[in-house]
């Protein structure tokens, strides 16, 4: 039997939460969280059948929230479709008697630029992030007015007009920031009613989305999606007159007494990578960044990248590396015509042809029009990057690298590089 002690410390006993994107990540680790203090958890999430690359479904996470402790429902819900939500929101409240926490997790995300951004997958980011959360708000406030410790959790950012989190992917921008707009307009709307609150991590969390992203290496520099439930339990348990606020999970539980943050890190003591959105002003978020090994894309690089390079070095050798490797086969299966602007220590123009012969490599402008440009890329990390040490992927996504012209060619560069890597550059 359990104790009464036990219980007064289990806070979300009884409370059924509503979790949108729960099959998986962020979202199945806050369902797990409350689970274990008998939590009742509705899932509603797509993945009903398993997805090729991204492990778990509603029904596998509701196995595990019932292990854990908790009373599951599986919904299949596509935040996007007003009626599934509805149909999910009645289900809910037929088998629990009401819901007393949304939890808005349900996210897409594309760091494209304007240009490289197809409207399809503008769409789909307005359409899940913004204004599946707004649309899933809607439907539940009803039911949280009845409540006795009504939440609504968002999982977006600190509304933060600094451009350098447009200027690279103003579509994702624009879709996370009416999240937390959602958050600013209703916990005003709804004060005295509802906690409305916006709960985002200070570094990047390891996710199959984010392996998706970052590639394999990316995990060692993030903590784990317990850091976010953990700090969702505590916003959770707070009264419901605790509202507007824009958190960040270690301030969270730093006011909790937390001081050992290692427990959550993938790889202790590792770098982490900062997220997105988090600066305090953008000089105190260059030195993070340098401190992570990252070039911020918003640093005007040192005048001195003006001075000629000199002959040979770095650069040249990983050019006459790349050319051992290129052949015609590469050049039939790539089609592209890379440009590589460097700054730093070894500054320059190079290009890399790989649309035409045996393909070519060499100083200055390509002899046609670039496919991809490459920016803002210090000559050290351009040889990290050929050398294995440096993801693409993640050289972008911390601001080493910007990209200009076609992703999908972008993308081609990087199997080349891998290739590189085993050719043993």
């Amino acid at each position: 039997r359990v104790s009464m002690f036990a219980l007064c410390f289990r806070k979300l006993a009884g409370c059924t939460l509503f979790i949108t994107g729960a099959s998986r990540g962020i979202g199945k680790a806050i369902a797990l969280k409350a689970a274990r203090d008998g939590a009742n958890i509705i899932i509603a999430a797509k993945t009903a059948e398993p997805h090729p690359k991204l492990p778990g479904t509603i029904y596998t996470a509701a196995q595990e929230v019932e292990a854990a402790g908790g009373k599951a429902l599986a919904c299949v819900v596509d935040i996007r479709d007003e009626q599934q939500i509805g149909e999910a929101v009645q289900k809910a409240v037929d088998k629990f008697g009401g819901i007393d926490i949304l939890v808005n997790n349900a996210s897409a995300i594309s760091l494209t630029g304007t240009l490289e951004t197809p409207m399809k997958k503008v769409d789909l980011m307005l359409g899940i992030n913004l204004r599946g959360t707004y649309l899933t708000s809607k439907l539940v406030i009803p039911h949280l007015l009845k409540s006795r410790s009504p939440h609504i959790l968002n999982l977006s950012p600190p509304l933060n007009l600094n451009p350098v989190w447009f200027k690279n992917h103003t579509a994702y921008t624009m879709a996370k920031y009416g999240m937390s707009m959602c958050v600013l307009g209703m916990a005003e709307e709804f004060r005295g009613q509802i906690a409305v609150n916006a709960l985002w991590p200070k570094t990047a969390i390891q996710t199959a989305a984010m392996d998706m992203l970052g590639g394999e290496g990316i995990s060692k520099q993030c903590r784990t999606a317990d850091i976010i439930a953990d700090a969702a339990y505590a916003i959770l348990s707070r009264p419901k007159d605790y509202t507007g606020h824009f958190l960040v999970d270690e301030d969270v539980l730093k006011e909790q007494g937390i001081q050992d943050f290692d427990q959550y890190a993938v790889h202790p003591g590792h770098p982490l990578l900062p997220d997105f959105f988090l600066d305090e002003a953008p000089e105190s978020l260059v030195k993070q960044m340098e401190q992570h090994g990252a070039t911020p894309a918003f640093k005007p690089p040192p005048s001195s990248s003006s001075a000629p390079p000199p002959a040979g070095g770095p650069i040249e050798s990983t050019f006459d590396a790349i050319k051992g490797v290129i052949n015609e086969d590469v050049v039939k299966s790539t089609q592209g015509v890379y440009q590589f602007d460097l700054s730093g220590e070894h500054a320059g123009v190079w290009f890399l042809d790989l649309k035409s012969g045996s393909g070519s490599t060499g100083r200055g402008q390509p002899p046609v029009k670039a496919d991809v440009v490459m920016t803002t890329m210090s000559s050290d990390d351009f040889s990290k990057m050929f050398s294995g040490k440096l993801k693409p992927t993640m050289a972008f996504m911390s601001g080493k690298l910007r990209i200009k012209g076609d992703m999908t060619l972008a993308i081609k560069l990087e199997k080349l590089m891998s290739r590189m890597n085993k050719a043993k550059l």
